[in-house]
């Protein structure tokens, strides 16, 4: 859900992303740039589009928050990057980088380890309701904002149980003049309890039950309801580096893809596989990992120990 602090523009720094990643993962990100009107906007047009960049590198979360804080950097200083010794100013000579200060959070979640990982660049907390249970603040290290630069960002990773329901939203969701911070997210705490219910119905809830008609900022609400692969649709193996261990990758393919009735898929898989794991043995180290994922797709991959993060190539 989305309610702009001001109806007559519609325009503000608040923005939300759901990024499909690979490995039967999801990006799950909320981010909210300084300032309001038109310049924040902008702002945050680049930054969503950053994020979305960033994320198909498949780089980890604190990674994604460290580009982000150089990016939002240079927007907010024409003469680039970390040297910040001249600010720029509009004519009335007001300092325009302040608007490029940001706060995001950025998470990801597995559906194979049932595992999220939480990086968060000066965001409030994410909440998570596990089944039957009381909402729950995630104790995620602040950090500092995207924008003020030179800080490293933590991660945590929390597993969450199948069904678990995980919120991330903006401050004017929580705070306003009549409300202290506290009081709006103890609010919001107490939305959340109850009975299980659809997401649109939560997110309906949550947004009738707070003060959010105060006009006073953007609300960004993301409320997602995660579900982990079953166990039967992974297959999972670590082999030696050895020349044999293609042909048994091969056998363990065709083997589960029997298993799951995609007979079809046999000789496709099994040509990628004997690829992928060839390349691990001449250009990887250590022991090669594989990995079979069946979801709305089926997936295929293929790890070795070495700690260079592989170069696609042109190739179709």
């Amino acid at each position: 859900r989305y309610l702009p602090g001001n109806t007559a523009t519609e325009v503000g720094g608040d923005w939300f992303d759901v990024i499909d990643l690979p490995g039967h993962r999801t990006a799950l990100v909320v981010g909210d740039v300084m300032g309001r009107g038109l310049r924040a906007a902008v702002a945050m047009g680049e930054l969503r589009t950053a994020v979305r960049t960033l994320a198909m590198l498949d780089l980890e979360p604190a990674e994604v928050l460290s580009a982000l804080d150089d990016i939002a950097l240079g927007l907010g200083n024409p003469n680039g990057g970390r040297r910040r010794r001249h600010r720029a100013k509009d004519r009335e000579g007001s300092d325009l980088s302040e608007v490029y200060l940001a706060t995001c959070v950025y998470a990801v979640y597995d559906a194979v380890t049932r595992r999220c990982t939480f990086a968060n660049a000066g965001h409030l907390p994410p909440v998570v309701v596990h089944p039957g249970e009381r909402p729950l603040m995630l104790d995620v290290p602040p950090g500092m904002p995207l924008g003020v630069g030179g800080e490293p960002f933590e991660e945590i990773e929390v597993e969450l149980p199948d069904g678990a329901l995980l919120g991330l939203y903006t401050d004017g969701l929580v705070e306003s003049r009549h409300q202290s911070l506290d009081d709006g997210l103890e609010a919001f705490r107490r939305a959340l309890e109850g009975p299980s219910r659809p997401l649109e119905d939560v997110c309906d809830h949550i947004l009738t039950t707070l003060d959010t008609h105060h006009g006073e900022d953007d609300i960004a609400l993301l409320m997602a309801r995660v579900h982990a692969l079953p166990g039967d649709a992974v297959g999972d193996w670590t082999l030696p580096p050895e020349p044999t261990s293609v042909a048994r990758a091969r056998e363990l393919a065709r083997d589960k893809l029997a298993q799951w009735g995609l007979d079809d898929l046999v000789d496709t898989a099994e040509l990628l596989v004997s690829e992928l794991v060839t390349n691990a043995l001449r250009h990887g180290e250590g022991d090669i990992r594989l990995r079979l994922l069946l979801d709305r797709t089926l997936v295929c991959e293929v790890w070795d120990k070495g700690l260079a993060q592989p170069r696609r190539r042109r190739g179709r």
